[in-house]
């Protein structure tokens, strides 16, 4: 199932959805849960609900709906730096023996047709293609051999990133959390559709050129090791999204080094996971 959250004439509140043929949305608001979040928090009992009401489910046309993030506010954004060999390489930074870890800021959360919004306060805007997991339930200490379990499904995330207010300092968090620098979406995609999420494609394009490129299986951290690390220093919650990091052909890796400007679409397209569309405009 891929999982939205969105408005419409008769849902004017944002409301669970799932997207189906990929030009329907099946309404899920009379399961009882008013949040894809909620539902998720609810386990087999929430994916169980959701399924039948395919088959029962008042079922809105895509184009008379208004997508947002399926999760607007994760209870916490996980993110992975420098996990393509490649990328790591064009960044000039040695890969670490252990994950880098950074978060970005829920409030910085917006959906696919929203706008990247460029702040004033930054010269160097940049642009990263990311697969994200979400995790589909509450764990600590948990093993590589099991994590998988873990996983809900899979999103797609452009980890926007002010680069001189990023490498200012050795902590990223809010130089990669201004308003709109997380978008997310269209859809969370449940793990039983995706064979294997070490094997999908992932391509960036602004203005239909190419500037992204590769394929999930370069990741150097995979999923289980993910899970593994994060969850041996907190425990992980229902709805956390851990995005796994974005491979070579980032703006500033680039010569000449390649910004983000007004007016400007981006798109981001991941194997099985649908289109992340954004247009930039200045603050």
């Amino acid at each position: 199932m891929k999982f939205v959250t969105f408005t419409a004439a008769t849902s004017p509140v944002p409301t669970p959805g799932v997207l189906v043929n990929e030009n329907e949305v099946v309404d899920l608001s009379g399961l009882g849960y008013k949040t894809v979040l909620a539902l998720i928090e609810d386990g087999s009992k929430g994916l169980d609900g959701a399924q039948a009401t395919l088959q029962t489910g008042i079922r809105i046309p895509l184009a008379d709906v208004t997508l947002h993030a399926p999760i607007p506010r994760p209870p916490r954004i996980f993110a992975i730096g420098l996990n393509y060999q490649s990328h790591a390489a064009e960044s000039k930074m040695a890969v670490q023996k252990v994950p880098t870890v950074f978060m970005k800021l829920s409030s910085s959360v917006v959906a696919t047709g929203e706008p990247i919004v460029l702040p004033k306060i930054s010269t160097q805007p940049d642009y990263e293609a990311e697969m994200a997991f979400v995790i589909g339930k509450p764990g600590y200490q948990i093993s590589a051999e099991s994590a998988m379990e873990y996983v809900f499904g899979y999103t797609i995330v452009n980890d926007v990133s002010a680069r001189d207010v990023q490498l200012a300092t050795s902590q990223w968090t809010l130089g990669k959390s201004f308003p709109s620098f997380t978008p997310m979406g269209p859809t969370i995609t449940t793990a039983d559709e995706i064979a294997d999420p070490h094997a999908l494609s992932i391509r960036l394009t602004i203005d239909g050129e190419t500037l992204q490129n590769s394929n999930t299986s370069d990741l150097i951290f995979k999923i289980p090791a993910l899970i593994a690390h994060l969850s041996s220093l907190t425990p992980l919650e229902a709805g956390d999204i851990v995005s796994t990091g974005t491979p070579e052909g980032v703006g500033l890796g680039r010569t000449p080094q390649r910004w983000l400007k007004p007016d400007e679409e981006v798109v981001i397209t991941i194997e099985g996971l649908g289109e992340l569309r954004n247009r930039t405009v200045a603050e």
